[in-house]
């Protein structure tokens, strides 16, 4: 997965890249193909990626985590 999103991520970028120095017929087309590249695959496996072994719970204000950080602000104050 990681070696997929490295080689969607170079595409993507060359993409823009070529389009915007080359000047010819579909570079406007090459530059788009590259924006939609990143946002429509590279973004959302990268995020996949990063998250699939996360508990959510673990990032949510809830009523048991914000007692946690009270209790850790208040052993670091003393």
């Amino acid at each position: 997965m990681k070696y997929l999103i490295a080689f969607l991520s170079i595409l993507s970028v060359g993409c823009i890249f070529t389009g915007y120095v080359m000047d010819f017929e579909n570079s406007q087309k090459l530059i788009g193909f590259g924006v939609l590249g990143l946002f429509f695959l590279v973004f959302p496996l990268f995020a996949y990626h990063r998250w699939k072994d996360k508990d959510v719970k673990d990032y949510m204000l809830t009523k048991e985590n914000l007692d946690k950080m009270r209790e850790r602000e208040g052993d670091t104050r003393r």
